[in-house]
């Protein structure tokens, strides 16, 4: 039998390659969706960063990528905003082509308990992570059925969409939903061989995590992930650029778990 390494620069480099690709990253200024859009870019992809408010931190992503010789663009919309995530799509594509693939990583995670938790409190999370992605979508999907050449969207769900959460029941609610409209988007996109697909991350380490993981406290966290450690931004990067990938081209409709272990022990 053939002895072949699987380490070696050469193989690793090849594995996963988005060269000419344009990847639009809505939420691609932070978290998970910063750390998705480094390595898209490392992998040869255009990257259209968006973000809702922090500019500053959007250029910082921009330029992180430009000095690696990758190319990127900033583009400001909060996608919950009927219309906006349509513009910031149309400018991105008017600037650096045809769409490729989609992210969707925008989003919130607050919890409150049945009792205190107002119909206002309800709304706003179902607007930023269930309309946010109905819209982001809608937008890529026009430009990816015209380009007529495929292409691939990622949409971040949670385990908690998978699961339920006591506390974060309006956050697990919207996070399931998006499984769901995943889905139907699978179905509904196919025969323009576009494929949708969600990532389901644990507790993974990000801004829009610290207050709750500092309530609740790290080493509590820890002791449920079987690989003993919370998840970083990183750790959803690799399956990210897997999904946009061509190395996934048979893959659609599914919902990749990414929680080191964590649900083994339920």
């Amino acid at each position: 039998m053939r002895n072949m390494n699987y380490h070696s620069e050469s193989t690793t480099k090849q594995m996963i390659d988005l060269t000419g690709q344009h990847i639009f990253i809505a939420g691609g200024s932070r978290g998970i969706g910063a750390a998705a859009a480094l390595l898209a870019a490392k992998a040869g992809a255009t990257v259209s960063v968006n973000y809702v408010r922090n500019q500053e931190a959007a250029e910082k992503v921009v330029a992180q990528i430009e000095q690696a010789g990758g190319k990127a663009g900033a583009f400001q919309a909060d996608i919950s905003v009927e219309g906006e995530a349509e513009r910031a799509v149309d400018a991105a594509v008017q600037r650096f082509g045809d769409l490729s693939g989609m992210v969707v990583s925008s989003g919130i995670f607050e919890g409150e308990p049945i009792e205190e938790m107002s119909a206002e409190f309800w709304d706003r999370t179902m607007s930023i992570n269930l309309r946010g992605t109905f819209l982001t979508v809608k937008a890529g999907a026009k430009h990816l059925r015209s380009a007529g050449k495929g292409g691939s969207i990622v949409i971040y769900t949670s385990t908690a969409g998978q699961r339920g959460s006591a506390v974060y029941s309006a956050y697990a609610t919207s996070k399931g939903a998006q499984i769901m409209f995943m889905r139907s988007m699978a179905l509904e996109l196919a025969p323009d061989k576009i494929r949708v697909n969600c990532i389901a991350p644990a507790w993974t380490q990000t801004d829009m995590t610290t207050d709750s993981i500092a309530s609740i406290g790290l080493d509590v966290i820890e002791r449920g992930f079987p690989l003993g450690r919370i998840g970083q931004p990183e750790d959803l990067a690799g399956p990210t650029c897997f999904l946009l990938s061509d190395l996934a081209g048979f893959i659609t409709g599914v919902t990749l778990t990414v929680d080191g272990g964590m649900d083994m022990r339920g």
